[in-house]
């Protein structure tokens, strides 16, 4: 008995230790590469838009990486941000100079609707369950099941939309 109780301290005392090096790891990264305070966050869930109002003078939007958000101009000095993929990024507004206006940085999100996730071994399926549970396109899932119903999506999107004539 006294074994397991030993092994369940040095057990803990193990994961300890590892929770502050992680900790002080990450205190270390945040020391060396400070985010400036002019960045402001903005944090939006995959396949969801978030609106952010441009300084005046911005004739240029930057989207750090583009695989992860979308930023699309509108008039009015508006831009949409679109989460397309999980992770983080940053959209920089500059001005004629290219002067730095704005930065922000943005994080994409899961999904923030009632999931379920289902795995057969390594084959991963998503059903968004709002309120009945139906399949979902979601990154991660297994290709044969994401094709399939980014397949059947797109032809109900170009019905719906008149792209297909009956001949």
């Amino acid at each position: 008995m006294r074994v397991f109780r030993a092994l369940g301290r040095r057990r803990r005392r193990s994961c300890i230790l590892t929770g502050l090096a992680f900790i002080f790891g990450l205190s270390v990264a945040q020391a060396r590469d400070p985010v400036p305070s002019s960045v402001t966050g903005i944090t939006v869930h995959l396949d969801q838009a978030r609106i952010i109002k441009l300084p005046e003078r911005t004739t240029t939007v930057v989207v750090g990486n583009p695989l992860i958000a979308d930023a699309t101009v509108q008039p009015g000095g508006v831009i949409v941000i679109t989460g397309k993929s999980y992770g983080a990024t940053n959209v920089v507004a500059l001005d004629r100079s290219g002067a730095t206006l704005a930065e922000h940085a943005i994080l994409v999100l899961g999904p923030r609707e009632p999931m379920v996730v289902v795995y057969r071994g390594v084959e991963r399926e998503s059903y968004s369950c709002t309120p009945e549970c139906a399949r979902r396109i979601t990154l991660g899932d297994s290709p044969d099941y994401f094709l399939a119903n980014l397949t059947q999506s797109t032809n109900l999107n170009t019905q719906a939309q008149g792209g297909t004539q009956q001949k």
